[in-house]
């Protein structure tokens, strides 16, 4: 580094700098799927929570799954949401090293739980006789934990040691938010090495649970093909459909973001796939959870018709 280089000590997010006309618009639809995405969430934590008959391990892995997705949203938005209203776009080293840490924490995390959830449907629909023994409470307690403690120790070390580069020049980041490749960028120092790394961890860390989610749905498949009866088939597969589309919006945008070439990267494309994780796809998965399943819409209409009787009484 260069000695007439000045350390930077906060950065400015210029992402939407070329849309000040709109950004009172974008507020506005952000903080309506934001308020969406937290609210459907919230309401299936509750709905899980109230409801005796969705207390089995796919329904405990889809209220861990909510939560995340709270927290994975509400550690990007709120700020982009103050950042569009605000002249002062800036974020400090500090602010901006726990930003990443927790969004990169709960993206890894997320990824394991979906492979967690994928061999819950494994186990139902190949070991159905054994799946009260093999998903045991006390077993899916320890998936979620290993999920939880994967993404934290993997991000800690990974977040550290991008935050001990020296970062100098104008501080911008062509982002609204503190991802990893934009401030990687913003280095004094040669960061090819360091690139590499990461790509190779994003690589080990999002395809080990994604290989893992893919053996499992290729022997799901396997086995719902030697069901005999056409409605057995159906009933089989209703219960992995929504599992599939959460994962497949999830890995579609996660494998387009962070294990394409570095050349390929530009920052139009990396801020359209980044809302398209941050804030799209959260906003759809309470739809898709809901829309998508019987038993969580019977639940809610049971609920919603109790408390129509609580109140006429």
């Amino acid at each position: 580094m260069s000695g007439n280089k000045s350390l930077c000590t906060k950065f400015t997010f210029v992402a939407f700098s070329s849309l000040a006309d709109l950004q009172i618009v974008l507020f506005i639809i952000f903080l309506i799927m934001y308020l969406f995405t937290v609210g459907g969430n919230i309401t299936i934590i509750c709905l899980i929570w109230v409801t005796p008959s969705l207390h089995t391990p796919m329904y405990f892995f889809l209220m861990n799954l909510s939560f995340l997705e709270m927290c994975y949203i509400t550690s990007v938005v709120p700020q982009m949401l103050v950042h569009l209203l605000v002249e002062n776009k800036t974020i400090s080293l500090a602010a901006c090293a726990a930003q990443m840490y927790i969004f990169a924490i709960l993206g890894l995390t997320e990824c394991c739980l979906l492979a967690a959830m994928a061999y819950d449907r494994f186990v139902a629909i190949c070991y159905p006789l054994h799946y009260t023994l093999r998903m045991s409470p006390p077993v899916c307690l320890k998936l979620a934990a290993a999920s939880w403690i994967t993404g934290m120790v993997v991000e800690s070390s990974q977040i550290r040691w991008i935050f001990s580069l020296p970062f100098c020049g104008t501080g911008k980041i062509e982002h609204f938010f503190c991802d990893i490749m934009p401030v990687v960028k913003l280095a004094c120092v040669d960061t090819s090495h360091h690139e590499i790394v990461i790509f190779v961890v994003s690589v080990l860390f999002i395809m080990s649970p994604c290989f893992l989610i893919l053996c499992s749905y290729i022997r799901i498949v396997l086995a719902i093909l030697r069901i005999p009866s056409a409605a057995g088939r159906h009933k089989a597969f209703s219960t992995c459909s929504s599992h599939v589309l959460v994962v497949s919006l999830f890995y579609g945008t996660a494998l387009f973001t962070y294990l394409q070439p570095k050349n390929a990267h530009t920052p139009d494309t990396d801020k359209a796939t980044a809302l398209m994780f941050t804030l799209v796809t959260p906003a759809l998965n309470p739809v898709i959870y809901t829309l998508r399943n019987k038993e969580v819409k019977e639940a809610f209409r049971k609920v919603m018709h109790r408390d129509c009787l609580r109140q006429m009484h």
